[in-house]
């Protein structure tokens, strides 16, 4: 994939965003943390995003959607996510704090900030293209917890989650088996 100047000028954008909205975290432990490949508050991980070699540890991680492909519903716990769309579209979803549902096609050149904390979604809803996307967190580990995967990988007791979601247990034993 070939990058052009305005591809590059938007990723900067993002990595402008990400430390002016992290500035004033009141969660941090410390007041900044050097990972490999940083240099106190400047991040360099866009560079091998440019250079297609992510290895090593990184706040930056380049995502393909594969056509029809999912991200499932899941949370960041410990910060914010900044996705932006460099190529096709994407189907993106956010449930807010009173359970309403937020939904909006992003396409190529988008930006969309994922808050700290909120469960969301992303659905490549093209049958025949790939899409790619980077995702940035201005945190050493954001936490990721995934709602499939947690609640029915786990040791919650069936009856607990059949009554949770006010289905039988047979229907809990189908999800699970499922996954």
């Amino acid at each position: 994939m070939e990058f052009n100047g305005a591809c590059l000028i938007a990723i900067l954008v993002v990595l402008s965003s990400v430390g002016t909205i992290y500035a004033f975290d009141p969660d941090i432990l410390t007041d900044f943390v050097v990972l490999v490949g940083q240099s106190f508050f400047t991040s360099m991980g866009f560079r091998d995003v440019l250079k297609n070699n992510l290895t090593g540890q990184t706040a930056v991680k380049v995502m393909k959607f594969p056509a029809g492909g999912l991200n499932p519903p899941h949370t960041h716990p410990r910060d914010s996510e900044h996705l932006f769309l460099v190529d096709e579209s994407l189907l993106i979803g956010v449930v807010d704090t009173t359970g309403k549902l937020f939904m909006q096609t992003l396409t190529k050149g988008d930006l969309f900030v994922f808050p700290k904390g909120l469960f969301h979604y992303q659905l490549n809803t093209d049958a025949d293209n790939e899409a790619l996307a980077v995702s940035a967190f201005g945190s050493a580990n954001a936490g990721t917890v995934l709602i499939p995967s947690t609640l029915f990988t786990t040791s919650i007791p069936d009856d607990v989650l059949a009554k949770s979601f006010k289905i039988n247990t047979q229907t809990i034993e189908l999800l699970k088996g499922g996954l």
